[in-house]
């Protein structure tokens, strides 16, 4: 994206501005804004010397609440050295910080909110190029996000995962391990002592989670769209790898404001195909998908999820990671982390893709070497499972699409026909759940509606329906789950997601009854209410849906703008002006 005229009030006309001349405060003097900017900034100790030097901005989104960012001070001074050693002037700035855990309503309620201060920031501060540090699951799509609608160079710094711990001899980790644990519990085949005893074990250290959540996916997908130095997704938070990618990350951006290599020339529709083609192949979070969609959106494209859902058939998992398979992050960086897998999907890629080193995708899976020996990315001949980890589902329940993360499901669950226990909101399933008089029986699905974009609102991650109590307590793990809200990347069943158009704004999920029967065939990728056209036409006359409405606020733009999951349930207002393609796009 080229510079906006925001953007370019240099002193003279002739050539956009560059370093401390970049977006001069209006003051109706140019001359003066600038003198006036010199003197306060010299207040802090710069010199002229420094001051001429190419600025790069330091997003930093540390913050007490957000452990996952808890190595934040270390990354930023790491990413000042670089800064500095490559001839520039490095200038941290704060930006909203979202956890996952520590967000009301949800984290992704307050996603667009994080976008948009980190695309204001850019814009309002002089900068040449910007360092987005993030981590937790939704700053790092937020920081994207906003990063390319801003439009300057930007590089993608990934604070890291954390590491294992132990319980009495068992290796455990967030938060795969954290609903394993919780599951036993429920079930009545822990204690409170020993739930207690592995919530000291589960989180070792600061960081991200350790298993292929949405922190890991996200990780993940911006080193395969070109947005991290190479090696940047799978280092540790408290390694030295994590500081030197640090510290290089700061040398880099100085090259990309010299370069003026923009965003928008990394951003591509190769390089999100790319990123799909990766996030199919790690077993990675449904979530990328919507994150995925949100962050193309701002550059023009759309995502194709029937294009998607056929890349997926020939592109296998090959990552051996929980919840899909058994390892965590620090065992994927042992084994060579994301080049080790690049370099196996080399023939599904598409190599000429550009990244932030000014060289393409190929050209980095050569520099990476021929690789070693391990058993954590499996070949291709060889994968972990056959097909891509998530698929997509469509039928009268999802006319826009559903999706199921097919690589942790159970797999004589997926071609079901159950009937269905409603729950018609949150608070409807918190009150019923653990009843011992619900009606319910393994082979039912259950059902919960009104926890889409709108209707919780935010589209939280209640999608991951727990086993009633009673059934739980019986021995069954695992059943067939339906919303259209989302569930974390560490979690794991047989759960249809993201249902599209949700049941808050009228869509067929709303009219679903107790006792309707619903079909589900991953295989035929379906998703069916077993009832006529006709029925479901007069259930949706006899039952109109009011959308949800707020009075004022954050809130009230949330529920006037957000969009549905399949166009990222981002704004409508920071879309791109204009869509000019799709991706993938065709071969």
């Amino acid at each position: 994206m080229p510079d906006t005229p925001d953007d370019r009030s240099d002193l003279s006309a002739a050539t956009p501005a560059q370093g401390m001349h970049r977006g001069l405060t209006s003051y109706g003097d140019r001359e003066f804004s600038l003198f006036l900017r010199k003197a306060f900034i010299k207040g802090a100790g710069f010199t002229d010397a420094a001051l001429d030097r190419p600025v790069i901005g330091i997003a930093d989104t540390g913050s007490d609440y957000n452990a996952c960012h808890g190595n934040m001070p270390q990354l930023v001074e790491a990413v000042k050295r670089g800064v500095m050693l490559a001839g520039g002037l490095a200038m941290r700035f704060p930006t909203i910080s979202v956890h996952e855990s520590f967000a009301a309503p949800t984290s992704m309620f307050l996603r667009n909110l994080m976008s948009m201060d980190t695309e204001e920031m850019i814009r309002a501060q002089p900068m040449d190029a910007v360092v987005l540090i993030g981590g937790c699951d939704k700053t790092v799509p937020a920081q994207l996000m906003g990063a390319a609608s801003a439009g300057i160079p930007a590089i993608q710094l990934i604070t890291g995962s954390m590491l294992t711990g132990s319980h009495r001899g068992e290796r455990v980790g967030a938060c795969t391990d954290c609903r394993r644990y919780w599951g036993k519990f429920r079930a009545g085949e822990i204690d409170t002592a020993q739930k207690d005893e592995v919530n000291d074990q589960l989180v070792a250290s600061v960081g991200t989670c350790s298993v292929m959540g949405t922190a890991s996916t996200m990780a993940c997908i911006a080193e395969a769209l070109g947005m991290t130095l190479p090696g940047g997704a799978s280092p540790p938070a408290v390694t030295a790898d994590r500081l030197r990618i640090a510290e290089q990350t700061g040398a880099q951006a100085v090259q990309m404001a010299k370069a003026r290599l923009g965003i928008a020339q990394v951003l591509t529709p190769d390089a999100f195909e790319n990123a799909m083609r990766v996030l199919l192949a790690i077993g990675g979070s449904t979530n990328g998908i919507v994150h995925l969609a949100a962050i193309a959106g701002r550059v023009g494209l759309e995502i194709d999820l029937a294009a998607l859902d056929r890349m997926g058939r020939e592109t296998p998992v090959l990552l051996d990671l929980k919840p899909s398979g058994q390892h965590y992050m620090e065992d994927f960086h042992h084994a060579g982390g994301m080049a080790t897998l690049l370099r196996e999907l080399r023939p599904l890629l598409r190599l000429e893709a550009m990244t932030v080193t000014g060289r393409t995708l190929g050209e980095e899976i050569e520099r990476a070497g021929p690789g070693f020996k391990q058993e954590v990315v499996r070949s291709i001949a060889a994968p972990l499972y056959p097909q891509g980890g998530i698929a997509v589902l469509r039928g009268n329940l999802a006319p826009g699409g559903a999706l199921i993360k097919q690589s942790a499901a159970d797999a004589r669950l997926m071609e079901h026909v159950g009937r269905a226990v409603v729950f018609d909101n949150l608070e409807d399933l918190a009150r019923r759940i653990d009843r011992d008089d619900l009606d319910v029986s393994a082979d039912d699905v259950l059902v919960l509606k009104n926890i889409g974009p709108k209707g919780a609102p935010g589209m939280p991650e209640a999608g991951y329906l727990p086993i009633p109590r009673k059934l739980a307590r019986a021995g069954v793990k695992d059943m067939v789950r339906l919303s259209d809200g989302r569930m974390s990347g560490t979690a794991f069943g047989t759960i249809v997601l993201h249902v599209t158009p949700e049941s808050a704004i009228g869509g067929p999920l709303a009219q679903v009854r107790n006792g309707d029967r619903i079909r589900l065939s991953v295989s035929r990728r379906e998703i069916t209410l077993l009832v006529s056209d006709t029925e479901l036409a007069q259930r949706m006359q006899d039952n109109p849906v009011t959308e949800p409405v707020a009075d004022r606020g954050y809130r009230k733009l949330f529920l006037q703008t957000v969009t549905q999951a399949d166009r990222g349930v981002d704004f409508d207002f920071l879309q791109a002006a204009q869509m000019t393609g799709t991706v993938p796009r065709a071969k």
